[in-house]
């Protein structure tokens, strides 16, 4: 089985990193800039759940590629999935199925406009990494979690011989038969973390211990009732999960989202915040709390973008 992970950065490093681990099919389409710095000191992962150093990984660049292959690893951000689509095109042949785990659900009808909907899985990654300085990989706790599911039933066998194909390697495949419901309930989490933890420029804890408990539980809360009315209820086992992660005092958790607000990047919150924003609207559902959020994050762009075409 042929891999095609797109991106060698945080996510799709580390799984297709994996993947080359166990000695498994896998390239990454890359940058030059990337491939240059994977052949001079190859794919390196640093985790609790074991390092690993590949030499001068498989590497393609988009100039490059002119072969399918069987499946296709898509983990970009969202403001660059567009300029990732048309990069990967050519990899997509007749039985080529993509797996995107981008948070959300604006990008399933962009790849399925583009690519059609039999060859877009459903997918999500439960894992905290990041990128660091000279391209390492930083898994930062012992989650390395790979959901996915086919919306059609008749792609369910080629979707359990993918998953019995990345078994093989270190960390965890799942397969969903609800994939769509367990993207929604992952939203709701993301969405209300990154809002709540933008909003206050802090972490959980440090926004619980400021008292500001009640407008992360609001925010909680209203990301649930827009996945509510949209047909995808959160179970009471994710609301209370979500629950205690958004009101602990002792909590560490931050979006990656404040991440990049912190290192003056682009963000995803149209695509995460703004998106939902807009599909609790259709249905009728007032968020005020999100909606702020999303204020927050807009000026920040805004601000961002006149600086940059200033020049500072």
């Amino acid at each position: 089985m042929r891999t095609l992970v797109v991106g060698a950065g945080a996510i799709g490093g580390y799984f297709g990193g994996r993947l080359l681990e166990a000695k498994q099919d896998a390239t990454f389409l890359v940058r030059p800039r990337r491939a240059a710095e994977l052949a001079a000191s190859g794919l390196v992962i640093r985790s609790v759940n074991g390092d690993v150093t590949i030499p001068n990984p498989p590497v393609i660049l988009a100039e490059d590629l002119h072969t399918t292959f069987d499946v296709i690893l898509l983990g970009c951000k969202a403001y660059d999935l567009d300029g990732a689509m048309a990069s990967l095109a050519p990899a997509v042949g007749e039985k080529t199925l993509i797996i995107p785990v981008l948070n959300g659900m604006k990008h399933m009808d962009a790849l399925d406009q583009r690519f059609g909907a039999s060859h877009v899985l459903g997918g999500l990654c439960m894992i905290s990494s990041t990128l660091e300085p000279g391209g390492i990989i930083a898994h930062q706790n012992n989650l390395d979690i790979l959901v996915f599911g086919a919306r059609d039933a008749a792609l369910t066998p080629r979707v359990e011989a993918i998953v019995a194909e990345f078994g093989k390697a270190h960390f965890k495949p799942k397969r969903s038969e609800n994939i769509l419901h367990a993207m929604w309930e992952k939203w709701v989490f993301i969405a209300a973390c990154a809002g709540i933890t933008c909003l206050m420029r802090a972490n959980v804890g440090d926004v619980v211990t400021s008292g500001g408990v009640e407008i992360a539980v609001a925010m909680l809360d209203e990301c649930g009732a827009i996945a509510t009315a949209n047909g995808f209820p959160p179970s009471p086992e994710s609301s209370k999960q979500n629950h205690h992660w958004l009101t602990n005092p002792k909590s560490t958790i931050m979006a990656s989202m404040l991440r990049d607000v912190e290192r003056h990047a682009p963000t995803e919150a149209d695509h995460m915040i703004g998106d939902l924003l807009r599909r609790g609207e259709e249905k009728g559902i007032a968020s005020p709390m999100l909606r702020l959020a999303y204020a927050h994050l807009n000026a920040y762009t805004a601000r961002r973008e006149r600086e940059a075409a200033a020049g500072k």
